[in-house]
């Protein structure tokens, strides 16, 4: 491409859009790629501030910011992924479906440390619908060297973003607790799970009260197993009373223990364990009255069938105080107001 005085650009070709901003009525291209300047267009060119131009001027060596974009987006996409029309060089994805979204961190650094190009996206590990938006991507300059667009593509072995749909669907919910169990009080942590799951599409197909007694509480989460459930809820008895069996009855089962306890507020008393690929989680008493705890940053993980590590879990710890969804910390949860 080459510099020009607009006055001069009549019969050349525009190689990048050229956007016109009006304050609560428009932000949008004024002149597209690829147009034809003609004697009409100048008066309109130079009341958008466009005292010169970039005009196309072949270069072999070279690559336009719109299919440089497109090398962006082909490093990116994944299933269940859309996008749209290139505007202003940038492109953008969308989800097609309801499920997790996903990052690969280092691949992503990778690409925005190479110098004059970006991907921007959502936080890793957060629920999105159909519609969100993803990532949005360009190169900075409106062209850039082929070869440099050619080496980045070939450090990016796999799609940097991923949609994980959410395949559990049978889920087992152990209540525990004498005053439950004895008739002393009504059961209102149920409820609140089957809500939680019924976000992810997943139903409680298998359900038990138990007294403080770890060995009932271990034979109903076998029996739980045994009928063929996705995942297995155990509902109080998760701190440090003489009462609260429910960490031992998990062990007990033969379970790997991932964690207990975690670095997020409300949810300190948080269990996760895996029996064969079955996650069985031990949520504490918090989980019942506070709006959002470390319960849903991890079920929309295990609802994906997406393996989480005692290292996540202990990363958690950075933004792991929750205020509430008037005033989250935790960085684009996904459960805001």
């Amino acid at each position: 491409m080459k510099l020009i005085k607009t006055q001069d650009a009549v019969g050349h070709i525009l190689c990048h859009d050229i956007t016109q901003i009006i304050k609560g009525v428009t932000k949008d291209a004024l002149f597209r790629k690829g147009h034809i300047v003609t004697e009409e267009d100048i008066p309109l060119l130079l009341s958008v501030g466009k005292e010169h131009l970039y005009v196309w001027e072949n270069d072999e060596s070279m690559m336009h910011e719109n299919d440089a974009a497109m090398v962006l987006l082909d490093m990116c996409k994944n299933d269940y992924m859309s996008y749209g029309e290139i505007k202003e060089g940038k492109i953008e994805l969308k989800s097609e479906i309801h499920g997790l979204f996903k990052v690969d961190r280092k691949a992503l650094f990778t690409v925005n440390s190479f110098g004059q190009m970006m991907i921007a996206t959502r936080h890793s590990n957060t629920v999105v619908n159909p519609g969100d938006k993803l990532a949005g991507m360009r190169i900075i300059p409106l062209v850039i060297e082929k070869e440099k667009m050619k080496k980045v593509s070939s450090l990016i072995s796999s799609p940097i973003l991923e949609i994980k749909p959410f395949v559990l669907k049978k889920a087992a919910v152990i209540t525990t607790g004498s005053e439950v169990y004895k008739g002393r009080i009504q059961d209102t942590f149920t409820p609140v799970i089957q809500s939680k799951l019924a976000e992810f599409g997943c139903e409680m197909v298998y359900h038990a009260i138990c007294d403080d007694d770890d060995k009932m509480v271990t034979e109903k989460i076998n029996e739980a197993l045994t009928q063929g459930v996705d995942i297995v809820l155990c509902t109080g008895g998760m701190s440090v009373d003489p009462d609260d069996r429910t960490p031992l009855a998990i062990k007990n089962t033969g379970a790997n223990i991932i964690s207990y306890g975690s670095p997020v507020l409300p949810g300190a008393m948080f269990l996760l364990a895996y029996k064969g690929e079955v996650p069985i989680v031990g949520l504490p008493g918090c989980v019942m009255y506070a709006k959002r705890t470390v319960f849903d940053l991890i079920l929309c993980r295990l609802l994906a069938k997406d393996t989480v590590t005692y290292e996540e879990l202990c990363d958690l710890g950075e933004g792991g105080l929750c205020l509430g969804c008037d005033i989250c910390t935790y960085p684009n949860c996904g459960f805001g107001k």
